[in-house]
């Protein structure tokens, strides 16, 4: 299959997309502008690509005659994992001249006089288009898909040539990533037994069937982000979070998120708390007789829960919660990640303009952003593995719960990003507002446990550590040696898995501090949070009565139909969420 079909029709679109955010002003800052402000500079530079160059001619002649290095090319780079690219002269010389071109590209960048964030726009650009240029991309140049070419006869070609028919037909062009034919939700995916026990024009309430004779007194409110459904924390058994701390003696109850359309172009931040979150809250209450209610937040939705403990703190309810976990989850966002190239002011604007006719973002224009944040291991894996060798995607849960993203509604998506990226107002006291309150993080005084994820790209862990700067209560603090979905799809039994942790994070105490004076463990943080949990959720007692209701996962987490959205009153006030019988078993 040429290398200038499908593939350059989604990059193509891609990159029309993202130059809405003048990344393609930022590589023109960086390159061109460059050269003509600082031509010493740039000069510099050009002669460090030829003497790199030269260096890689140099190490092919050498091989030629039987000396050189015959060490690994890129090691860690799974790119140049055949043997070929390491034992074959012409394709090693290949590899380390596109290796070497990368280098340089990046330094380039990295030494550019552009401002940050035009640096960061045009190094994101520039790793997209160098990742497309990879010689493993090109299917003559692959040594694995030449093999399969001429093991199979040729089959695996015109089997590639259909499954990349396929992908434009009916997955927008993009090659598929998984093979989802195998997975059923309730089935084996957000499996773990329980009950819709509310549900309003934003969420169901789910609560979760007891699986020990006792459990502890608090129950656990689980709050997922609603960029995609919330089973990332049911994933499948035995790699459920909730499931492990069901089988561990505690209540939980999960909320999940109705997909947003066009009736929802209006909902704020204000509706996600006072019908989310803090509905969610009041119906645990209701259904176990607990008065305090403990709660997990992951990503977005931990930093949804750390807003609505500062509300319910300014309230004068903070008793309303005993401890509080948050993973993956930023409140300062100085630190912001790859994210942060899409979220500048004037980007956030472009953003704006783009969604407001819809009303909402896309789930597509998420997924894609987010998988070409890890373009190799996400995009071109999945071309030359479906396309260029005619084999199937696997059939990887993690994968499949990627693919069953969200939208999101216009007017919240663009104050999140206003807020928090652009405006960084959560960790400045009184600057951010909620529901007509403006909120105070140093007034949080309950027991967190927050987790970092050492290769996170979406909230990196140095950015996640601030969180423990920013609270006014005792803090434990725990980075995991997972990435971002996998810090919390981390159960026991991984011999590769790890966790560094020490018994509190200490107001002053920076994260490579904090890092350098930590305790590495082998394991997985369930068993530590576990034992931190249960130390803080009061004694053990008979299970509440799980009412009746559909079961779970329920009907908004399969994007079944629903109302319009409502989410106010005739009189402008916010509408208090349903407890009654009907709403606790629809």
């Amino acid at each position: 299959m040429s290398n200038d079909t499908g593939e350059d029709t989604a990059y193509g679109a891609l990159l029309a997309r993202v130059d809405q955010s003048d990344f393609g002003g930022a590589l023109r800052s960086v390159f061109l502008a460059d050269a003509v402000r600082h031509p010493l500079h740039f000069a510099k530079a050009s002669l460090d690509l030829s003497a790199a160059q030269a260096a890689v001619a140099a190490r092919a002649a050498q091989r030629a005659f039987g000396r050189g290095s015959s060490g690994a090319v890129g090691p860690g780079d799974n790119r140049f994992t055949d043997r070929t690219w390491q034992a074959n002269p012409a394709f090693r010389t290949l590899a380390e001249s596109y290796l070497s071109t990368v280098q340089w590209a990046q330094h380039l960048v990295d030494t550019s006089h552009a401002s940050a964030i035009e640096r960061e726009k045009a190094r994101f650009v520039l790793n997209l288009m160098l990742d497309a240029l990879a010689p493993s991309n090109v299917p003559w140049m692959n040594p694995a898909v030449l093999k399969e070419t001429f093991e199979t006869g040729g089959q695996s070609l015109i089997a590639g040539a259909n499954n990349f028919v396929d992908d434009l037909l009916h997955n927008g062009g993009r090659p598929r990533q998984v093979d989802t034919t195998s997975f059923s939700l309730g089935k084996n995916l957000a499996a773990t037994p329980g009950r819709v026990v509310l549900r309003n024009s934003l969420i169901e309430l789910l609560m979760y069937e007891p699986q020990t004779d006792l459990v502890h007194a608090q129950p656990i409110l689980c709050s997922p982000p609603w960029i995609n459904k919330y089973y990332i924390m049911d994933l499948a058994p035995g790699r459920s979070f909730i499931e492990y701390a069901v089988q561990h003696g505690f209540t939980v109850f999960c909320i999940s998120y109705r997909n947003p359309d066009a009736s929802m172009r209006g909902v704020s931040w204000d509706d996600y708390l006072q019908l989310g979150l803090m509905a969610a809250l009041e119906q645990v209450s209701e259904l176990t007789g607990s008065p305090v209610v403990n709660i997990v937040g992951l990503c977005l939705g931990g930093t949804m829960s750390t807003i609505g403990l500062a509300h319910l703190a300014a309230k004068g309810e903070a008793e309303r919660v005993g401890w509080m976990t948050v993973t993956n989850t930023l409140v300062d966002f100085s630190i912001p990640g790859h994210l942060g190239v899409f979220a500048d002011r004037a980007s956030v604007t472009r953003l704006e303009r783009n969604i407001k006719k819809r009303g909402y973002l896309e789930a597509s224009a998420m997924a894609q952003t987010f998988d070409w944040l890890r373009g190799n291991d996400l995009v071109w894996s999945y071309v030359i593995n479906n396309w260029y060798m005619g084999k199937t995607p696997p059939a990887f849960d993690l994968l499949a719960w990627n693919g069953d993203s969200t939208n999101m509604p216009a007017a919240m998506h663009t104050q999140y990003l206003r807020a928090c990226y652009v405006e960084n107002l959560l960790i400045r006291p009184g600057a951010f507002r909620i529901a007509g309150t403006p909120i105070d993080l140093r007034k949080i005084r309950q027991p967190m446990y927050v987790l970092g994820a050492e290769a996170d790209h979406i909230a990196p862990w140095k950015g996640t550590y601030l969180t423990t700067q920013n609270v006014g209560g005792e803090v434990r603090y725990t980075l995991t040696s997972s990435g971002h979905v996998a810090g919390i799809v981390n159960p026991p039994g991984n011999p590769k898995a790890a966790f560094w942790t020490r018994p509190r994070a200490d107001r002053g105490v920076d994260a490579d501090a904090w890092r350098d004076g930590a305790e590495r463990v082998s394991g997985s943080w369930w068993d530590d949070w576990v034992d931190w949990a249960a130390a803080r959720s009061g004694e053990l007692v008979a299970p509440p009565r799980v009412p009746p209701g559909e079961p779970a996962p329920g009907s908004y987490a399969k994007g079944e139909a629903a109302q319009p959205f409502q989410a106010r009153s005739s009189a402008g006030r916010p509408r208090r969420a349903r407890t009654s019988a009907a709403a606790k078993n629809p």
